[in-house]
């Protein structure tokens, strides 16, 4: 039987500062939670940053890192790890949990409230003093060390009662809150990540707000930073900033006839 270890998740090791633009107090925040070992809950609408924030403050701290895109077919095994038959013989593969565990590594699970209930209830133990991680097929039980973080994530403006997060679970962690920055930095990381110049970033970021003023009345969510950044990229490369805008975000946005129209229209006023 191989170690637990010989097949576990590759761990991220992030080397290159990865680009992120502090809003507020939230690197102050993290750092501290993470001195005293405290979970962390992220919680901000689609594309506002909080999956770069993660990698940043994995770069900044000098640890490893896991992701987990959590949905509606994840099983406490997924995370945990389980058992495999590899030729004739009977092999133990670690979930990525188990694995940020083991090594210490940040464990990021993306949008949680999208996994089953009875899966998420496996991070209790490590979100409390004891720091434990149950692993009942193997009647093993792991102590995270010192340098394990957890942190999640889900987006308020997606909850229903069937997808809420549970004030058992919510009350675990210390809670970020995460929105899109204000216009001029917006508009800067545009210019950074879109690699695009500052006047076009700010039409972008203009559409963006334009998008945004519709949630509720026909869309879903408005156009996110990372959208604009799309859109950025491809006018880049050479295509005209309304066919550019119209692929990366009118039509990532909404398949709606009258709404898809809506944003065609706001798309020629701006460009």
């Amino acid at each position: 039987m191989t170690t637990p270890h010989a097949l576990s998740p590759q761990l991220a090791h992030i080397d290159d500062e990865p680009y992120y633009h502090a809003c507020g107090d939230e690197i102050a925040l993290f750092e501290a939670a993470a001195r005293r070992k405290l979970p962390v809950l992220l919680k901000g609408p689609t594309g506002c940053g909080k999956t770069r924030f993660v990698e940043h403050m994995a770069w900044k701290l000098k640890r490893p890192l896991i992701t987990v895109s959590c949905h509606d077919d994840l099983t406490t095994a997924d995370l945990v790890g389980r058992y495999l038959i590899v030729g004739e013989d009977t092999v133990w593969l670690d979930g990525p949990l188990t694995a940020a565990v083991r090594a210490g590594a940040i464990c990021y699970l993306d949008e949680i409230v999208e996994a089953r209930k009875d899966t998420t209830v496996v991070i209790h133990p490590l979100t409390d003093t004891r720091r434990l991680l149950p692993i009942e097929k193997r009647g093993e039980l792991v102590k995270a060390p010192d340098d394990f973080m957890l942190v999640i994530s889900y987006n308020p403006g997606y909850q229903s009662v069937m997808k809420e997060l549970k004030q058992s679970t919510r009350q675990r962690f210390i809670a970020l809150d995460f929105d899109y920055p204000d216009a001029e930095t917006e508009a800067r990381i545009v210019v950074n990540e879109g690699r695009t110049t500052p006047e076009m970033a700010k039409k972008l970021v203009k559409l963006g707000e334009l998008t945004r003023n519709l949630k509720g009345a026909g869309l879903d969510e408005g156009a996110s930073t990372r959208l604009l950044v799309h859109a950025a990229q491809l006018i880049g490369d050479g295509l005209d900033p309304a066919i550019a805008c119209t692929a990366a975000i009118a039509r990532a946005l909404t398949d709606e006839p009258d709404m898809t129209g809506s944003l065609d229209d706001l798309i020629r006023a701006v460009f």
